[in-house]
This record gives C-alpha cells, sequence and structure tokens, in this order.
C-alpha cells in the first residue's frame, strides 16, 4: 500500500494543462476507447465492477448510483459537484489545477454512460483561477471536437456548461445544488424523490464528485479488474487524501485504500510539527468525529474508519497537536455550520445558534457545570431531525469530543478560563 499515483501520475509534467499535454500523457484515450469499443449501460456495468465508491463523502457506489436512473427517461443530466467548501478540503481544487481535461474527461465518460447531452460543473464561487482554468479546457476540448454535436463521428451529441457557486456551503449538498443551479436560492430538497429520479429541472440527474469522475479515464483505459486489484474488499482504488493541521508537510498524498492512517501522517506528512506529539484528529473533514492516537493505524478505508467510530467523509485528514484546546476546536467548527445554514429548518438554524452560544460560554470561563451534558442533549435534538446532512452532521464533532475529553470541558468550567490559551501564545 502507501503512494500510489493514479490520478496524480502525471501531475508536475510541463504542458499538461493544456490539451496537447493531457494528450501526450493519453488524455482522452478512455474517452475514444468509450465511444468505440463500449455501450452505456457496458460503462455502468464497468463501473460497478471496479468497486469505485464516491469520493464526494457519502461514499455510495458510483455504478449503483447511475444504475437508478429510470429507463427511457429523458433527458437526462450529469452534475459534476466541484462545490468544494468542507473545512480542511482542498483536493478538488488540486485536480482541477493541476489537470482539468482528466475532470473534464471522467464528466464525458459520464455523460456517455448515463445517456446525458448536456452536463454541469457547478463550481465553488471562490474558485476563481480554478474557474478560468476550466473554462480554458472546456474551449480546448470543443475546439478539438470532444464536446458538441457528433462527437468523434460516434453521433452522440455532448456539451458541458460550468457554474459558478456564490459562496453557500450548503450548496455541496446535492438537492441545495440542483435549487441553486435552477436559479433559486440554495436551500435542501425533501427527499425521496432522490435526483435520480426527479433531479435538474424534475428530470433524472446524477451527481458527482470531482475525484470521483477524475477517476473514471483510469478505469475505461486500464479495466475494473485493474482498479479493484488496489485497496481493501470494501474500498477499491486510490483516493487523494488533503491533510492540513499539525503536521510538517501538509497537502494532498494520493494513497491506495487501507494505507494505515500512521503512514499518511507519519511517513508522507512527516510527523507532528515542531517535535510535539499527536492529540486527535479528523479524518473525514469538519462534521467527522474525532479520532485518537491509539486509532493511528486504522486504514484509510470507508468501513475500517467507520468501525473506528468516525466517517472517511470528504477524505480531509486535520491533525491536531498536543497543544491544541479541543473546546476552541469545536466552538470554531460549530461557528461554522451555525454561519453556513441555510436557515430553512427550526432543528438546524436555532441548534447551531445555541450550540455555538454555549461553546463560546465555556471557552471564555462562564461555563456552568451541566454544559456538556446540555451540548450532548442539544446535539441529540438536532442529530435527525434536521432537513438535510449539515444539521446533523454540525453535532457529530461536537458529541465525539465531549465522550473522548470530557476531562478538558470540566477543567474549562473548574478553571473558569480555557487552559491552553496561555500555552498555546507561549509556544507560537
Amino acid at each position: 500500500m502507501g503512494l500510489k499515483p493514479v490520478l496524480t501520475r502525471d501531475f508536475g509534467q510541463e504542458g499538461l494543462i493544456g490539451l496537447q499535454g493531457y494528450e501526450r500523457s493519453g488524455g482522452y484515450g478512455a474517452f475514444k476507447k468509450a465511444l468505440q469499443e463500449s455501450t452505456p449501460d457496458a460503462l455502468i456495468e464497468m463501473v460497478k465492477k471496479s468497486g469505485l465508491r464516491g469520493r464526494g463523502g457519502a461514499g455510495f457506489p458510483t455504478g449503483n448510483k447511475w444504475g437508478f436512473l429510470p429507463k427511457g427517461v429523458y433527458p437526462r443530466y450529469l452534475i459534476c459537484n466541484a462545490d468544494e467548501s468542507e473545512p480542511g478540503c482542498f483536493k478538488d481544487r488540486y485536480l482541477i489545477e493541476e489537470s482539468p481535461h482528466q475532470l473534464i474527461e471522467g464528466i464525458l465518460i459520464a455523460a456517455y454512460a448515463i445517456g446525458c447531452n448536456l452536463a454541469f460543473i457547478y463550481i465553488r464561487g471562490e474558485y476563481l483561477p480554478q474557474t478560468e482554468l476550466l473554462e480554458t479546457a472546456l474551449e480546448e476540448a470543443r475546439a478539438a471536437g470532444y464536446i458538441g454535436r457528433n462527437v468523434l463521428g460516434s453521433g452522440y451529441d455532448v456539451d458541458v456548461l460550468l457554474h459558478r457557486g456564490a459562496g453557500a456551503y450548503i450548496c455541496g449538498e446535492e438537492t441545495a445544488l440542483l435549487t441553486s443551479l435552477e436559479g433559486y436560492r440554495g436551500e435542501p430538497r425533501l427527499k425521496p424523490p432522490f435526483p435520480a429520479v426527479k433531479g435538474l429541472y424534475g428530470k433524472p440527474t446524477v451527481v458527482n464528485n470531482v475525484e470521483t469522475l477524475a477517476t473514471l479515464p483510469h478505469i475505461v483505459r486500464n479495466g475494473p479488474d485493474w482498479f479493484a486489484a488496489m485497496g481493501t474488499p470494501t474500498g477499491k482504488g486510490t483516493r487523494v487524501w488533503c491533510m492540513s493541521g499539525h503536521v510538517n508537510r501538509p497537502g494532498n498524498y494520493e494513497l491506495e485504500m487501507g494505507t494505515p492512517i500512521r503512514e499518511l501522517i507519519y511517513e508522507h506528512g512527516g510527523g507532528i510539527w515542531k517535535g510535539r506529539s499527536l492529540k486527535a484528529f479528523q479524518p473525514g473533514g469538519a462534521s467527522m468525529m474525532v479520532l485518537l492516537p491509539e486509532h493511528i493505524d486504522v486504514g484509510l478505508d470507508f468501513d475500517a474508519i467507520a468501525k473506528a467510530g468516525s466517517m472517511a467523509g470528504a477524505g480531509a485528514m486535520m491533525v491536531m497537536d498536543e497543544t491544541t484546546c479541543i473546546v476552541d476546536v469545536a466552538r470554531r467548527l460549530v461557528k461554522f455550520f451555525e454561519h453556513e445554514s441555510c436557515g430553512k429548518c427550526t432543528p438546524c438554524r436555532e441548534g447551531t445558534y445555541w450550540m455555538a452560544n454555549l461553546f463560546d460560554r465555556i471557552e471564555f470561563g462562564e461555563g456552568k457545570p451541566g454544559d456538556p451534558d446540555l451540548l450532548l442533549d442539544m446535539g441529540y435534538n438536532i442529530d435527525g431531525r434536521s432537513f438535510c446532512p449539515l444539521g446533523d452532521a454540525s453535532t457529530w464533532f461536537p458529541r465525539s469530543v465531549i465522550k473522548y475529553f470530557r476531562d478538558e470541558f470540566e477543567q474549562h468550567i473548574v478553571e473558569k478560563a480555557c487552559p491552553f490559551r496561555g500555552e498555546r501564545e507561549a509556544v507560537a
């Protein structure tokens, strides 16, 4: 296991962001192969056989998701979700910056597989340089005949449109994304019906993440058995992990699924910075439950991380050293979710507000003895009662840190101050 460059194999190669450079590395060969040697149904079966699971957070099998589209209902749409807004997550930006054509080729393969003639890339509004890269790449692909009518003489018509979001984290949720793309306020929709049945403009729609789609050219080029041979029985292939926080070498690392977390942090990340020790980490992004040094040998795999008590999520490994105030980390993350709540449902809108106030109270020396249990009670009343996963997810990290670090909460309350604040300032 370990580093396994597949998507990132050619990154850094001169001219890769342009069409000619991408074609020199074999680019668009997989799309040509799909058009000439396969059928849409065969491509769906290929992706199912590969075991590819969505890289955006939920980890749902990609081929199965495509298979949910109702037969004979057209038009149907494909959406590339590039609204990367999860704190600690920056892999989609990396994939776009280094090889925009790889993503476009994956979109074209997916569109052909599901019988889609119009695909969209919904990109985070703050990603202006990445938007410009994609705009240029789309123009190049059109000029070369990969996008348009009768693509490469196959009789297949396809267009890809780029749409910038407006800075709302909630639009990373697939139904809120669809609502925003239609021109309305970005708010989630009730499910069912799911997007596969009734999505964009009320038609069958598939929403896939950037990394998921960028993986497709490699599966088509090398075959599903090649992809399935990597990783674990429940997590096939490779995945790009964004590592941030208190490590010597933060960045993006493409590893074979199942690689121990220890290897990611200590070998590729260079270990904990400033000679300090590991206190805790989040394996999947801001909303995921905290894990401890005792979990360091858990494999980077959906099911293994779930068994340890967290989730792989968006693949954002956030590392915290011994000087970290866990209460303050939870406070900041809850404030993020409070700020990004769309306000549609009461549990999320009001619950995140009151959780944020309670964390402020504890962190700044005004906490009361029953506050940790009150936070837990709030969390249990939000989780499972919110309209979409944002409300649920806002409670997962706070509840997990109370489970593992209740003593820190009690220390804040007894001492009427944050015990780490002075220490952090002294060693900064």
